[in-house]
């Protein structure tokens, strides 16, 4: 009899997972306690922007026309410990508030409320980013809440995703993570679950608890060092006078370094990377491993004040001062193809501005609800012409391919002073510079 599978948690990693399993052939009952979000999925609608997902959804959930039905949503947990085989966590591990570490809450309600209803042999998997011993402490919550006792299985299967390329990832991943305890059915469980994927010859790591949570913490980390890393060196380009650019392209020719991830710019935000580097510094102090990611902070450091170097840059750019001066942001999301503004470093700088006096006008291609919510204060504009409208000075703070297409004739007719400041480094400085604008970028010659 084939597997059927639960996910729990139904956000951005939840709905990606669920969507994705259906499209493998597994019949898959999401589970969440958010009412709207159940009815916006059992719809067919996406609560987010990810390309390529609300049509998955479309393709699979149940009472559509031609849909394959494999997919539906559910709020109870007796339902889904009835239906699944295999029950996939995918809850939110969030920084807790004034604390670096991960709060937990969201994974142990989801286990305790599974927990339960567990009366037949189960298989649990964690796909949540959390602190290293979550795993262990988890297994042995489960099996003694659940009536089926030592037949509950956990493994650790941590996600990779990037947003805006999600579906992507998940039907097509670079890797699949597995931690298991030896002697159970887990791995045997999960290799059939991702059978489609290994004949394609995707490569699976078999691994203890620890490493599997270990290694999405240590995949941020670097990739957080790496654009710090970048971002440092356009501190030093700055004083120097010379262009982080050229020196990013010279880097990425050596195979040791490689050129991913290696932009200069405002930096990193979003719903992982930030909090997940605390966490982990968080988690290494109570290991008493405090000393081993010292260096982390400073990463997290430099990220931010590249923030605060774009107000700089900003208020240098309007004469000194933001008092009377409209400033026009090209960017909300955190980053291109997502409409996640969570720690954005785009409407971090708008706000700052704002506060400073300026009037600010932002144009997103799809954050602008979600930005609307967050910064009401701010004004917004539903095109990025009548966005730059009167601008003193023009921020590009995302890299969404219809900001590289803007024309800078076109644009440098509406605005009041032809002055662009590329925080993301991709912009075609001749081209601007040729159509009279004064262009800046951090790491970049004047």
């Amino acid at each position: 009899m084939a597997l059927r599978i639960s996910v729990i948690g139904t956000g951005y990693l939840g709905a990606t997972h669920a969507a994705c399993l259906a499209e493998l052939g597994f019949e898959v009952l999401g589970m969440d306690i958010d009412p709207e979000k159940l009815a916006a999925l059992a719809a067919g609608r996406v609560p987010m922007y990810e390309p390529g997902l609300s049509e998955l959804l479309l393709k699979h959930v149940a009472g559509h026309e031609g849909s394959t039905g494999r997919l539906r949503f559910t709020d109870s947990t007796q339902e889904v410990a009835e239906f699944a085989d295999v029950h996939f966590i995918c809850t939110n591990t969030p920084q807790k508030k004034g604390e670096f570490a991960a709060d937990m809450s969201y994974v142990d309600l989801a286990v305790d409320s599974l927990a339960p209803h567990l009366t037949r042999p189960a298989l649990v998997v964690g796909k949540s980013t959390v602190p290293v011993g979550s795993a262990s402490r988890l297994l042995d919550r489960l099996r003694s809440l659940a009536p089926a006792g030592d037949a509950v299985e956990l493994a650790w299967n941590p996600e990779f995703l990037r947003e805006g390329y999600a579906v992507g990832d998940t039907l097509h991943p670079d890797r699949l993570v597995v931690g298991v305890r030896p002697g159970g059915r887990a791995e045997e469980l999960l290799r059939e679950v991702y059978a489609t994927l290994l004949d394609e010859g995707v490569p699976m790591v078999v691994t203890d608890f620890a490493t599997a949570e270990l290694v999405k913490a240590a995949a941020n980390s670097f990739l957080a060092t790496k654009i710090s890393f970048i971002n440092a060196m356009a501190e030093v380009c700055e004083s120097a006078g010379a262009d982080v650019t050229q020196l990013s392209k010279a880097l990425s020719y050596d195979e040791r370094i490689g050129g991913r991830f290696l932009q200069a710019g405002l930096g990193f935000g979003g719903g992982c990377l930030p909090k997940d580097i605390r966490a982990f510094m968080a988690r290494a102090g109570e290991l008493g491993a405090d000393q081993a990611l010292t260096f982390l902070r400073e990463v997290d450091s430099i990220n931010m004040r590249r923030r605060s170097r774009m107000v700089e840059l900003a208020r240098e750019q309007c004469g000194g001062g933001f008092l009377g001066r409209r400033v026009a942001v090209l960017g909300a999301a955190f980053k291109p193809n997502s409409d996640d503004i969570r720690d954005s470093p785009a409407l971090n700088v708008a706000a700052q501005i704002q506060l400073q006096g300026a009037q600010v006008t932002v144009y997103d291609p799809k954050a602008m609800d979600n930005a609307r919510k967050m910064f009401p204060s701010l004004s917004y504009a539903a095109t990025p012409l009548e966005a730059v409208e009167g601008a003193h000075v023009v921020l590009h703070l995302t890299e969404w391919q219809e900001f590289r297409e803007l024309d800078p004739s076109e644009v440098g007719a509406l605005v009041a002073e032809r002055r662009l400041l590329d925080g993301r480094n991709v912009l075609d400085a001749d081209a601007w510079r040729a159509a009279g604008w004064t262009y800046r970028a951090m790491g970049r010659p004047s």
